[in-house]
């Protein structure tokens, strides 16, 4: 099946054997040339409505008694000098990232001048801009960084940012992952977090995601709908699609990543850096993550507040499904996680369904930093 098994038109449904190996296969695709969807966004300036929008944001700030987020560094002078004052960071179409799209003015009160936003799709795709350079920083779905780094890609793993996005929607007489058995489910791709996600939880309760579920592929139209107009039996969404599902009353919820163990108990989605950057701008690195947690701590307080510079800033439509996604996603917990046993617990579940071959304790050597992440906790004690 060769690279084909990446995108397939609506009619065609994966066999068996065209899922059996996706680790290094799925990377090379993109770490060739395949990365066609990265294009950098605000890189020539800033628009007359992005400094309006970023004013308001600023004004809103300081009237919801939150100002102190935005501010320098407290420990900058000990930190030393920054060595550089662009970043280029991730933007994609889901928005439980939100912290990544807000943190503008808190890096820039961190001494970045050049902040960029380079479009990429999530999942694989991200996280190998990520290692190729054309991204700095890119907060990701666990799993899809795991399978980089086991691929020897050149990332590092960084932070911990919220607990719980995905939600499973099926179809009627399915009530739970078990049901899943012979039934067609509609991932992006095979490179994609939901793919990963759902073929983890399948070998978790006993299924074998390559003979067992008949996987569904489509860019357009987008799995969602498919399972909307009743072609595919469920559906493993990120926001706000779970949100539009369930507004327009279709199919039902039969699991939660924020809420139904083991999941809930661990990191989803994780920043993650280019090693070269990490490595070269130590002090930067700090300062980037230092303002993600700041922004995290910003959407648990201000939801309302985020979910309004999340449409005024175009990263989103609706300030509806933006205000949901906030309240529902645990952004008040990045202290209450442990980033290691987040890469331990889901390297078994991808190695358990055949997706890596690296042992959690390989991975964690190979792909992980978490000194900046442990002085931040200290330092930002709340």
């Amino acid at each position: 099946m060769g690279l084909q098994i990446v995108e397939y038109v609506v009619k065609n449904v994966m066999q068996p054997a065209a899922t059996a190996s996706v680790s290094r296969q799925w990377l090379q695709v993109f770490a060739h040339g395949r990365l066609g969807d990265v294009a950098c966004v605000n890189c020539t300036g800033e628009t007359a409505m992005d400094t309006l929008n970023r004013r308001r944001f600023l004004a809103s700030i300081a009237a919801t008694g939150t100002a102190g987020l935005i501010g320098q560094p407290s420990s900058s002078a000990q930190e030393g000098r920054l060595e550089t004052t662009t970043v280029r960071l991730v933007k994609g179409p889901g928005i439980c990232v939100a912290p990544n799209y807000v943190a503008d003015e808190l890096l820039r009160a961190e001494g970045f001048t050049d902040i960029r936003y380079v479009e990429a799709v999530p999942g694989a795709p991200s996280a190998l801009a990520t290692a190729r350079g054309e991204i700095d920083f890119t907060t990701n779905f666990s799993p899809p960084l795991i399978a980089t780094i086991d691929a020897g890609e050149p990332i590092t793993i960084l932070a911990g940012e919220h607990v719980g996005c995905f939600e499973l929607f099926a179809r009627e007489g399915i009530r739970g992952v078990p049901d899943l058995r012979g039934r067609t489910v509609g991932v992006q791709a095979v490179h994609s977090s939901q793919y990963m996600f759902l073929a983890g939880m399948a070998s978790h309760v006993g299924l074998d995601p390559a003979k067992d579920i008949r996987w569904v592929t489509s860019s357009s139209p987008q799995p969602m709908e498919l399972f909307a107009e009743g072609k595919i039996d469920a559906f493993l969404g990120l926001p706000p699609e779970p949100q539009e599902l369930r507004a327009r009353n279709i199919g039902h919820v039969i699991f939660n990543s924020a809420t139904d163990r083991p999941w809930s108990q661990y990191f989803c989605c994780m920043v993650a850096g280019n090693r070269d950057y990490v490595r070269k701008h130590p002090v930067a690195t700090k300062r980037v993550l230092r303002a993600f947690i700041k922004a995290t701590e910003l959407c648990a307080a201000q939801p309302e507040l985020v979910a309004r510079q999340l449409v005024d800033a175009g990263f989103t439509p609706r300030y509806d499904y933006a205000l949901q996604t906030l309240k529902e996603i645990s952004y008040a917990k990045w202290r209450e996680y442990d980033p290691d046993d987040t890469i331990r617990f889901y390297s078994l579940r991808l190695r358990e369904a055949g997706l890596i071959k690296a042992t959690p304790n390989k991975i964690l050597a190979d792909g992980t930093d978490w000194r900046f992440f442990n002085e931040l906790k200290r330092e930002l004690k709340g």
